[in-house]
């Protein structure tokens, strides 16, 4: 099966075809660092971590770009709030302070380090070369009011608006800047000159005057100048779809740059029913997640629902992740413990079943793949109780497989310190000391003694399952 993908711009699902036969070059936006990480900015690079990884596992060589937006009108009223509050903050530290937070919580969940990650104050000169592009084309112009502006000319673009399917007339004005000097509300800024009380460290020399780079041509340039004027896949949120994407991708055919052959958009999060924003008070900031449970059971939890669907967050839904881990987990344990000792001992052959690469080639269709693995541990642990190891061995390989895939074994040696705490000590313990009290009571055949031990820690949900090498515990999921 050839994977397929939706297109945003067709508004279709389409074959991939890469433009050099076995590799693929994605860009993805990444952050603005303004200010800490939420849950939807997790939720967004797990997505494209997890894109990346089925086309390396398919055996594309991937070149992954994902930016950094270091200079941006936010960032400069941040610092500057900051300031006034006490907490004194240059722009650039703070932008890097905030920089570092996104890439430690990106870490936390197993997000792989892209290729490159540019960031937009190393690509000054990029930027002011596809301006003069676009001014020599007619399809931008500088300010004659002495401000140093430079703005796309939407109205000389007749295709403004393909992304989004769009008309001119019915878009919005542009807010990424003040009005001054526009032909047309709607048109975007490309150069924004420098204003008074603004950081001399904010602004850079230009053929228009003192200024910084609009945040649109900050993607345009990045992306070229790391995967050249035509790439594979540009990715980002939902809400970047206008009038972000919409702009680069006008901007960049405007300057003679094929640019993007797919656009890919993931689904945004919502709080209990309600779409998380700044205003509403409901964003979940990534280090109060990362804290809230294991890591691999967040990385579970953000990755299970289709990428352009809505992630809906709730009380209880990381419990129900810990519960589907502890299931996967509690078969691998298991399936190691009982091939132990056998001749089916380390013959488990990691091998993915054809259902789940059907559905990650459909759109990355990860609910269905989840699906396949839990299907895929409902028969090894049947197997497992039938004592057929030789089946067991063959469904641990596609188990192991599978998770290793999506990044959520949870055996995985990324994730072991994710266990290894105080409280999960102290419960080892604590159970290892009954379940011993139990066997010596079946040796002595205290069986009243025996079953009162196993029915109390059945209780609590602690199972124990009586095998050939002893007696073994694990936490019901």
């Amino acid at each position: 099966m050839t994977l397929r993908l939706h297109d945003s711009k067709a508004r279709a699902l389409l074959d991939f075809t890469p433009l050099v036969a076995g590799q693929v070059g994605i860009y993805v936006c990444g952050p603005t660092v303004q200010s800490s990480p939420h849950i939807g900015h997790l939720r967004s690079a797990l997505v494209y971590d997890l894109l990346r990884r089925w086309l390396a596992f398919s055996g594309y060589d991937v070149t992954f770009v994902r930016n950094v937006t270091d200079i941006d009108d936010k960032i400069l009223v941040n610092a500057a709030e900051s300031a006034a509050a006490g907490s004194p903050e240059q722009w650039w530290a703070l932008a890097y302070r905030i920089e570092l937070e996104f890439t430690a919580a990106y870490n936390a969940i197993g997000v792989l380090p892209p290729t490159y990650e540019p960031r937009a104050t190393a690509s000054i000169p990029e930027m002011q070369e596809i301006i003069q592009r676009l001014i020599d084309a007619g399809h931008a112009y500088a300010t004659d009011d002495g401000t140093g502006d430079v703005y796309f000319d939407t109205a000389s673009w007749s295709l403004y608006g393909e992304l989004t399917h769009q008309k001119l007339d019915d878009m919005a004005p542009a807010t990424d800047s003040d009005s001054r000097g526009k032909r047309d509300v709607r048109d975007f800024a490309l150069w924004k000159g420098h204003k008074e009380g603004e950081p001399q460290s904010a602004a850079w020399h230009s053929p228009w005057g003192s200024g910084r780079p609009g945040w649109h041509i900050e993607c345009s340039a990045m992306s070229t100048k790391y995967l050249g004027s035509r790439f594979d896949i540009h990715g980002g949120g939902l809400d970047l779809r206008f009038p972000h994407h919409e702009n680069e991708l006008a901007q960049s055919h405007a300057a003679g740059d094929p640019f993007a052959n797919y656009w890919l958009h993931n689904g945004l999060v919502s709080i209990t029913g309600q779409k998380m924003s700044k205003s509403l008070g409901n964003s979940i900031f990534a280090a109060e997640l990362i804290a809230s449970a294991r890591p691999v059971v967040l990385r579970y939890y953000l990755g299970a629902a289709h990428y352009r669907s809505t992630l809906e967050y709730h009380d209880g839904a990381l419990e129900e992740a810990e519960a589907a881990v502890s299931r996967i987990e509690g078969f691998l344990e298991r399936a190691e413990r009982r091939l132990a000792g056998t001749r089916f001992a380390g013959t488990a052959e990691l091998t993915v079943p054809q259902e789940f690469r059907e559905a990650m080639d459909d759109d990355l269709s990860v609910p269905q793949a989840i699906a396949v693995i839990h299907e895929t541990v409902r028969r090894g642990n049947a197997a497992l109780d039938d004592e057929d190891f030789a089946l067991t061995a063959s469904l641990l390989g596609e188990v192991l497989a599978m998770t290793d895939v999506l990044g959520i074994n949870p055996l995985a040696p990324e994730w072991a310190t994710g266990k290894d705490d105080v409280a999960e000590r102290a419960l080892a313990t604590l159970v290892e000391s009954l379940v011993s009290d139990r066997e010596t009571a079946r040796k002595t055949r205290d069986f009243t003694t025996a079953d009162r031990i196993r029915d109390e820690l059945g209780q609590a949900g602690i199972s124990i399952e009586d095998t050939p090498t002893g007696a073994h515990w694990s936490l019901d999921g």
